[in-house]
């Protein structure tokens, strides 16, 4: 019988805040699997979950996924990583793969799933917490009131235009992997009239060094870093 493979979202750093669903599954699972962007990286979804489920006697496995800029590479990584998945269902084994936040936001595990079940193999999408959900919490600040809007986008590429096109449109603004992109946001709220105290940011959520509080364009951030720009302040 072939095993299952489960996306697992982890919830953004509180270990807390992982679901009781996660939880089950995480327990019950033969396979551990985290993504990496350099071998031998700590994963910090492995490290969350350490703290509450007892990994000893499962398989704990690496899967790297390339950062290089060329498609190809990426491409020829991710589908290295479905054969080894592939293969370890074949034994029979459940496989829980985790990310940080929820599996739907930014994720790794989706680019794996949709090829995993065309090959003809059960898989499960089990949400978590996303970051920019509980730094708007732990900011007291609703994501959208009323009749607002919402768009969720990503900075990895320092596409500011891309950011500027939806404050143009959008009432508020979650922006993801924001933490090398700091300056050029505040440039960018300088040119459209938004007072930078409408900008929270929300640094390494639920970690060690959290910080929510307003952006500060000389302050250093954490890695995981997302910046919520409401046009309006309730």
């Amino acid at each position: 019988m072939k095993g299952k493979l489960y996306g697992i979202g982890v919830g953004p750093g509180d270990p807390g805040l992982m679901t009781i669903r996660a939880k089950e599954l995480l327990d019950g699972a033969q396979v551990i699997a985290y993504p990496v962007k350099k071998p031998g990286e700590d994963g910090t979804a492995l490290e969350i979950i350490k703290q509450k489920v007892d990994i000893s006697g499962k398989e704990v496995v690496e899967l790297l996924f390339s950062m290089n800029p060329d498609d190809e590479v990426r491409k020829r990584c991710r589908a290295e990583n479905i054969d080894r998945i592939c293969g370890m269902l074949d034994q029979g084994k459940d496989i829980a793969m985790i990310t940080l936040g929820d599996v739907a936001v930014y994720s790794t595990y989706m680019y794996l799933d949709r090829e995993v079940r065309d090959r003809g193999y059960e898989t499960e999408v089990v949400p978590g917490i996303p970051s920019f959900c509980h730094g708007a919490a732990k900011a007291g600040l609703p994501l959208m009131i009323g009749e607002e809007s919402l768009a969720v986008l990503s900075m990895a590429k320092h596409d500011i235009g891309k950011v500027e096109k939806a404050v143009d449109c959008i009432d508020n603004i979650v922006i993801m992997k924001a933490f090398a992109s700091i300056r050029e946001i505040a440039d960018m709220m300088g040119r459209k009239g938004i007072p930078l105290s409408n900008a929270t940011v929300m640094s390494n959520i639920g970690m060690e060094d959290e910080y929510v509080g307003p952006l500060e364009t000389d302050r250093k951030y954490g890695y995981f870093t997302t910046v919520l720009i409401k046009k309006k302040v309730n």
